[in-house]
């Protein structure tokens, strides 16, 4: 059996210190750093590999403490685990960087054990390991895993924020994944609804049938492509409410490309089908008035020209504009001046026909196409019949209000052919009523009535 003096003759005689560190066969043979203490920590032997290893030499570690090459900021750890282990007599394992001569920095693994074996007042033999490659290894694999979860985290929130509703399944169409949306519409916890069958949690019909619709995550997992939900689908959720739902399931491949799964991606259709309608209402209409807008006005113009064109009809065109609009805004408030608008409308519309067309053309100016009328007088009767209407007082904020219109008329195709022509003229013919603030006139291509012509 061989003692501590085979392997550390030199360290086991304390009178050939001179010596120490040099002849030493087996030992230094090992590829692992060897240091010998004393009870204090104090070198009384290094071998060549653990010289190497700090970049001293045997000589200039003799009497030194083993802690002096360690890593100032690991010295008060090290050191702590140290003096626990000598006063109870234990084995001392650490992990610890090591500050060679060179000014380099390793990580090392130390061992220190007990010697009794003839060492007089004991001592320690220490090993010491590099273990840098093992530290970079093990550093990397944690910024991996963290890099992973933070991955894992952001997508977690990014789904749970997003406005749609995604699940998820494995290859056997068993529930794998839900978002925050998910789980409200279906009224299942992500919890209770991990592992059960997608038919259970997933629960759509027919909405004429109100029989099961086709599994969108199989079709995608056996077509491995994207599917859509089918037409009328209803989902039925937990508490027996159906909702009308639009989607789509899409195969999930693994790095392999092998599908493993699908996922489906739905959301509540009323909420898209309502957003389109008010989109499309919005984009012919005015939002306060609900009168048509320009745009709306410049297409039934052109459809409304078409078929006066194919039945040798004329059209008249009105621009009106209101006159005391801005006083009673000073004085009664713009919200009072919207409540008039909306009520000038209805009594635009009540003056008109269903086949004619009335658009708020912006702030206090109305323009009301009459799509087909026999002789340019009628036009006159309407705008006449429209002034009336909006002079009758009405209250307001609880105050009496009356109306005083400018309408200027232009007809087509006596006056031109196009919108923007008509719309010209009888803007024009507007601003002449606006300072004779009687009734309205045409403009200056329209024949005006012999008694008006002594007042123009």
């Amino acid at each position: 059996m061989l003692r501590y003096r085979d392997f550390f003759p030199l360290a086991a005689d304390t009178q050939a210190s001179a010596g120490l560190g040099r002849g030493i066969p087996l030992s230094d043979a090992l590829p692992l750093g060897i240091l010998v203490t004393d009870r204090d920590g104090k070198c009384l032997y290094s071998n060549t590999a653990y010289q190497k290893l700090c970049g001293w030499t045997g000589d200039e570690l003799i009497g030194s403490h083993w802690s002096s090459v360690i890593h100032p900021q690991d010295l008060d750890k090290t050191l702590r685990h140290w003096d626990k282990a000598v006063l109870g007599h234990e084995a001392f394992l650490c992990e610890a960087r090591l500050k060679c001569a060179n000014g380099q920095v390793i990580w090392t693994r130390r061992n220190a054990a007990l010697l009794t074996d003839g060492m007089p007042g004991h001592g320690y033999v220490h090993t010491v390991e590099d273990i840098s490659t093992y530290k970079a290894h093990e550093r990397a694999r944690r910024q991996a895993e963290e890099q992973l979860f933070d991955e894992k985290e952001r997508a977690q929130v990014t789904l749970d924020s997003i406005g749609d509703a995604v699940l998820s399944t494995d290859i056997d169409g068993r529930v794998s994944y839900m978002n925050v949306v998910a789980e409200t519409l279906t009224g299942f916890g992500r919890h209770e609804a991990i592992g059960r069958p997608l038919s259970e949690i997933f629960h759509v019909v027919d909405a004429n049938t109100h029989k099961p619709t086709s599994d969108p995550a199989r079709r995608a997992i056996l077509s491995d492509s994207i599917v859509a939900l089918e037409a009328n689908a209803l989902l039925v959720a937990r508490n027996g409410v159906e909702l009308a739902i639009e989607d789509s399931a899409a195969p999930i491949h693994n790095r392999h490309g092998v599908v493993v799964g699908a996922v489906i991606v739905f959301h509540d259709a009323r909420f898209s089908r309502e957003t389109t309608a008010r989109m499309a209402y919005l984009a012919q209409h005015d939002e306060l008035t609900g009168l048509h807008n320009r745009n709306a006005f410049y297409e039934r113009f052109d459809q409304s020209r078409a078929l006066a064109r194919r039945h040798g009809v004329q059209m008249g065109l009105l621009f009106i504009d209101l006159d005391n609009f801005k006083s009673v805004n000073d004085v009664l408030g713009h919200n009072s001046g919207d409540m008039i608008l909306e009520v000038l409308a209805g009594k635009l519309k009540s003056c008109v026909r269903a086949a004619d067309t009335v658009c708020r053309y912006g702030g206090d100016e109305f323009v009301v196409l009459l799509a087909e009328i026999a002789q340019p007088d009628h036009a006159y009767a309407v705008a006449d019949k429209i002034r009336e209407a909006a002079a009758e007082p009405m209250v307001i904020g609880g105050h009496e209000v009356s109306l005083q219109l400018s309408i200027g008329v232009s007809v087509y195709p006596d006056n031109g052919e196009t919108a923007d022509e008509l719309l010209k003229l009888a803007d024009r013919a507007m601003y002449r009523l606006k300072t004779l603030n009687r009734r309205p006139v045409a403009g200056s291509l329209i024949p005006v009535p012999t008694s008006l012509q002594r007042l123009l």
